[in-house]
């Protein structure tokens, strides 16, 4: 979900710093003395660490460069603050153009080993397209996706004979909101457009597709005063940042597949008190400069990680895959005709990792 501003994909050498600055502090049995940061193979067993190894390098493709969302700047923090070193994991971070579908691709073809997708719908899409991926975990059980119109719209239906803008496909929850009211989605004329929210209140396009954590908090920012229709109001269900992992790696390196959203999910308690900190990471990354907007990333994590603590269902832990919730998923998308037949999650999905790293909703830290 990427912001008003691209981000460099060169590593500069401000991120060798920043990991110095992260790593500092380390103790030899694993706990923080001034910082977090953990050292290497400290939260592990011997045979555990000569597993994790076994498993070779995790190559994690970010759902869009390196913006500050939940199930990105989490994993993204983790490697600068040691967390997989101490699990005994070397994970190589490559970040994500914005196009999930195709990061779901490489996972599939094992050029990649885990990339997070836009939500448990983009799974779902994946697997009826026979791009073979295993979801291991979803962060937000509420629609992140939002589709924004200047304030004089105020019934759906009037979006027909008007110019929609979205990132290269109409996310399907917004497809299924417009069809539940009654839209004839075909009347609408869909444009792919940039990341430039602007081009609502310019007049160019009548409506933009977008996230609650990007695209709204721009345009408020700016001034710009619009209306945001949320798929959750019309009961249309939802999740964003679903994990996904090639089947082969999960099958044949289980501790490390676990190890690796240990490592994340640690992380994450980690920056949603320190988000100024970690977003500082994702910026290093990103390269430094005035091209990574740090405020507008930290406003991102923020409202994502707010999200997905008032979805989060009572008494199941961070990153839970909701059985229920994809079923309702699946039901919308085939009634909205998106998918033609509702699949066995079962065979593409494996709930077995989340709660092996849990006990009940406490993270088991470090590793047993």
């Amino acid at each position: 979900m990427p912001t008003r501003r691209t981000s460099r994909l060169t590593i500069a050498a401000t991120l060798v710093a920043a990991a110095a600055v992260a790593l500092s502090g380390c103790s030899s049995s694993g706990t923080a003395t001034s910082t977090p940061a953990a050292s290497a193979a400290s939260a592990i067993s011997a045979d555990r660490c000569a597993t994790n190894k076994a498993a070779g390098t995790i190559t994690y493709i970010t759902g869009f460069q390196y913006q500050a969302s939940a199930s990105i700047l989490d994993i993204l923090a983790a490697k600068q603050l040691g967390y997989f070193d101490a699990l005994c994991l070397d994970v190589e971070i490559q970040p994500g153009t914005g196009d999930t579908a195709g990061n779901a691709q490489l996972v599939a073809a094992g050029t990649a080993t885990i990339t997070d997708l836009g939500g448990d719908a983009d799974l779902l899409l994946a697997q009826s397209n026979g791009v073979n991926v295993t979801g291991i975990a979803t962060y937000g059980q509420v629609p992140i996706t939002t589709l924004m119109t200047g304030t004089s719209i105020t019934d759906l239906k009037q979006l027909e004979g008007t110019t929609l803008g979205q990132k290269g496909q109409l996310p399907p929850e917004i497809n299924a909101m417009l069809v539940a009211n009654g839209v004839d989605v075909a009347k609408i004329n869909q444009v792919v457009v940039g990341y430039d929210p602007t081009i609502l209140p310019r007049g160019q396009v009548q409506s933009l597709t977008g996230y609650k954590s990007n695209e709204p908090l721009t345009l408020k920012a700016d001034g710009d005063d619009v209306k945001l229709w949320n798929p959750e109001d019309y009961d249309i269900p939802g999740t964003f940042g679903t994990v996904a992992a090639n089947p082969a790696f999960v099958s044949a390196n289980k501790t490390a597949t676990e190890d690796f959203l240990r490592a994340a999910f640690h992380a994450y308690t980690y920056c949603e008190t320190n988000a100024s900190e970690c977003v500082g990471y994702a910026a290093a990354l990103a390269g430094g400069g005035a091209s990574y907007d740090v405020d507008h990333n930290v406003e991102v994590w923020q409202t994502e990680t707010g999200l997905v603590k008032s979805s989060q269902p009572a008494g199941t832990p961070l990153g839970s895959l909701n059985t229920d919730l994809m079923a309702k998923e699946i039901s919308f998308l085939v009634d909205s005709k998106q998918l033609s037949t509702a699949p066995d999650v079962t065979a593409f999905t494996d709930p077995s990792i989340v709660s092996a790293i849990y006990n009940g909703t406490e993270l088991i830290w470090p590793a047993p």
